[in-house]
Order: C-alpha cells, then structure tokens, then sequence
C-alpha cells in the first residue's frame, strides 16, 4: 500500500460523499462492479486520487473544463509525475469524454488495467457450460 498523508483522509472522504456527476456515473455504471477492486478518493501520498486500483498500480483521474487552464494544468502535471515517481500509472480523462464517450471510455480503462496486472491478477474468464 502507498503512503499517505494522514491530514487527507477528511477530504478524502467528503469528497466521496460529494462526488462530481462524472465521478459518480463512472463509478455507479462502471468501476464499483468492475472485477478488480478500484476505490474512490484514495489518498495516496499528498494527493486524493478520483479512483485507484491496486492490483493494477492505476489511478483514473477525471478532469473538468478548470484542468485546461495553465496554472491548472501545470499542477497536475506535477501531481501525475509525482504519482508516476511512485510507480503509478496515471490515466487523465476529460469529463466530456464521460458524457460523450463513456463505453469508449470504460473500453480503456478495462484495456489498460488489462495491460497492467501482472499476469497471476488476471481475472479468468469461467468456463464454457458443459466443458
């Protein structure tokens, strides 16, 4: 487990009681079923990730129209090298991207956890009815 910064955990969990609607549709249509753990508002070092799984060493980051913006943008590419520093693998993903695009989306995040779980993680596919 990654180290966290203890004085995060208050804001970690009121954010999860006041997810954004992006937040929310990802995690009620998508991740809180996924077969790999994810959780919401992880605190992990200095920061509050939207969504962590660990298996995979994965976070998903959801970014709205504020993230675009320099002094923004700046911040968190600090914050995703920062992550990344702690070999995490960082996955940035418009909220218009949510609206507009989501099974694209989930197809993604399903490929990239995929791609990022050591093989003995892999869920197994069950087995054909009378095989």
């Amino acid at each position: 487990m990654k180290a966290y910064n203890k004085n995060n955990i208050p804001l970690a969990k009121q954010l999860r009681k006041n997810m954004t609607p992006w937040e929310r549709k990802l995690w009620y249509e998508f991740l809180r079923f996924y077969p790999i753990r994810f959780q919401r508002q992880k605190a992990i070092g200095n920061y509050i990730a939207d969504f962590y799984c660990a298996k995979a060493k994965f976070i998903v980051e959801l970014d709205g129209g504020g993230h675009f913006e320099p002094e923004q943008k700046q911040r968190d590419d600090e914050r995703t090298q920062a992550l990344q520093s702690m070999n995490l693998r960082v996955l940035r993903i418009c909220n218009m991207d949510i609206d507009r695009r989501f099974l694209s989306v989930c197809e993604i995040i399903d490929r990239t956890v995929m791609t990022s779980l050591p093989q003995s993680a892999l869920p197994t596919a069950p087995s054909p009815e009378g095989a």
